[in-house]
């Protein structure tokens, strides 16, 4: 699976994959590390589930080795899931009684689900659901992080940046408020290195959580 391009920091992900069992694993798992990195843990479980069943219905109905896309998008209260394949041909919701070959992703997603559809794209067809998400402690901190960046030396106007430009900027924003940091650390009689050492240990604490 190709590496993911991640735009809007701390809101959408995108993970192209191939249609096939060994990548959809590897898929799960890049979505459940990503939902960790943005502090969505309370939903990991439930995406887990959600990608599996929207990769596999590519494999087993459009076919193996076909070029598919993960997008992961969060707004606000809900995380929203889109498959995007190169088919033309929309699923349908079957009645409960149909096998496990002709349905059991659909009926996984509209049991699991806040909300969730097909619709018609340029190449193909998206496949999407949308599930409620906890906005914890560390979701605060993804928010406030980006409020701080915006603000710094007047990082960021959402009105005059967008997507890579944007997320260039704030990161260049990043490093130099880390590094303001570390001077004012020094300054208070502080080790700065000591500084940085107890804020990667926080750091890997809750990404090893996810």
């Amino acid at each position: 699976m190709p590496g993911g391009e991640v735009t809007e920091p701390q809101l959408r992900c995108v993970l192209p994959f191939e249609a096939a069992p060994a990548e959809v694993r590897l898929l799960r798992r890049a979505a459940a590390k990503q939902l960790g990195q943005w502090g969505l843990l309370a939903a990991v479980d439930e995406a887990e589930l959600l990608v599996t069943e929207l990769a596999t219905n590519v494999v087993k109905h459009v076919g193996e080795g076909t070029s598919a896309t993960l997008i992961l998008e969060w707004r606000g209260e809900r995380l929203r899931l889109e498959v995007h394949d190169k088919s033309h041909v929309l699923p349908l919701l079957k009645s409960a009684e149909c096998s496990q070959e002709c349905g059991r992703g659909l009926h996984l997603l509209a049991e699991l689900a806040a909300d969730w559809g097909t619709v018609m794209s340029a190449v193909g067809k998206v496949v999407w659901c949308e599930v409620s998400v906890d906005r914890g402690l560390a979701c605060l901190r993804l928010e406030r992080a980006v409020e701080a960046l915006k603000n710094y030396q007047g990082a960021g106007d959402d009105t005059l940046l967008q997507g890579r430009r944007r997320d260039a900027v704030l990161a260049e924003s990043a490093v130099e408020l880390i590094a303001d940091l570390l001077h004012w650390s020094a300054a208070g009689g502080h080790d700065p290195d000591d500084i940085l050492d107890r804020a990667q240990m926080h750091y890997e604490a809750e990404s090893e959580a996810a």
